[in-house]
């Protein structure tokens, strides 16, 4: 089965309520409050989740008990009076409460936007396949590389608010590993949680027909190299229709191995692939849709949505 387009939140108007939770890592209470204060500061009215700031008494790199986590995201969502939910940051976690979350009662509250990225991967999916619904791989509230950095917090802004004036996604890093052009329909995220996931009750089945959009941080190159291998060996990525690379942060020298590497392991693949398109753990991280229909350009080093982000 082909991977095929998702239903598309509303955009967001000033004054919308906007909740952030903590699914994964613990988050600093100053760093909330600052991305509380940057969201305000766009008109919108942010509320942070019941546990945000709560830290596990046994595993301190998870942001309090995995069922508290989970709550705080059903409630948060099934709330009718919010119309967005950011995740505060990634780390490590999410994993373990995605299956505690009642998902029926999440698709009866009907769709929202949903940003996150890195360890948000393994709710992107799920979102996908338990809601059919189209997310945000995008910057966390409470992040250093959204806090810090005016142009992550503009592609945000302007995806949230006006989707139409970011229809086409390109970085000045950008470059051609595979040349040529595909249309499909956008799906990744991290590419270690896509991996985690392989198997899973919210991980779809493959890529085929997609635009696979992948970055991860801090996996040196024979992890990535068994990542990706390990995907290719499943057959997940049979069919997928074209490849777009963000960021590799951490993960050694871009140039000399990581480069190299990913020529390797995507380029018999057959379908264009695209580098550094400045999507991920970088500076200036642009705001990508997840479950939309596009058009992957390498010559052009571009993707092109079809539709906006948002309705």
């Amino acid at each position: 089965m082909s991977v095929a387009p998702l239903t598309r939140p509303a955009r967001l108007r000033p004054g919308a309520r906007v909740a952030v939770v903590a699914p994964s890592g613990p988050v600093p209470g100053d760093r909330l409050q600052e991305g509380l204060d940057i969201l305000r500061d766009w008109g919108l009215d942010p509320v942070a989740g019941r546990h945000a700031l709560d830290v596990h008494p046994e595993f301190g790199y998870l942001a309090g008990a995995d069922e508290a986590r989970a709550r705080d995201l059903e409630a948060a969502w099934c709330d009718p009076s919010v119309d967005a939910v950011i995740c505060a940051r990634g780390g490590y976690g999410a994993q373990r409460m995605v299956d505690l979350v009642d998902w029926a009662a999440m698709r009866a509250a009907g769709p929202k936007v949903f940003v996150g990225y890195s360890d948000i991967t393994a709710l992107h999916e799920a979102f996908a396949v338990r809601l059919g619904l189209a997310t945000l791989h995008g910057p966390m509230a409470a992040a250093v590389s959204f806090l810090n950095d005016a142009r992550t917090q503009e592609s945000l802004r302007a995806t949230l608010f006006e989707p139409e004036s970011v229809m086409t996604l390109s970085a000045r890093t950008a470059g051609v590993l595979v040349p040529g052009r595909a249309r499909g329909v956008t799906l990744g995220g991290c590419v270690s949680l896509l991996a985690a996931g392989l198997g899973g009750p919210h991980a779809r089945a493959g890529a085929r027909g997609g635009l696979l959009l992948v970055e991860d941080i801090g996996e040196e190159a024979y992890r990535l190299d068994r990542i990706l291998t390990q995907l290719l060996r499943s057959g997940w990525l049979d069919g997928v229709a074209g490849v777009a690379l963000g960021s590799w942060e951490d993960c050694g020298p871009y140039e000399q191995e990581v480069r190299t590497l990913l020529r390797d392991r995507l380029a018999p693949l057959g379908v264009p692939v695209v580098e550094e398109l400045g999507f991920g753990h970088c500076a200036g991280a642009l705001t990508v849709p997840l479950g939309v229909p596009a058009v992957l350009d390498a010559d052009a080093r571009s993707l092109t949505l079809d539709v906006p982000a948002l309705r």
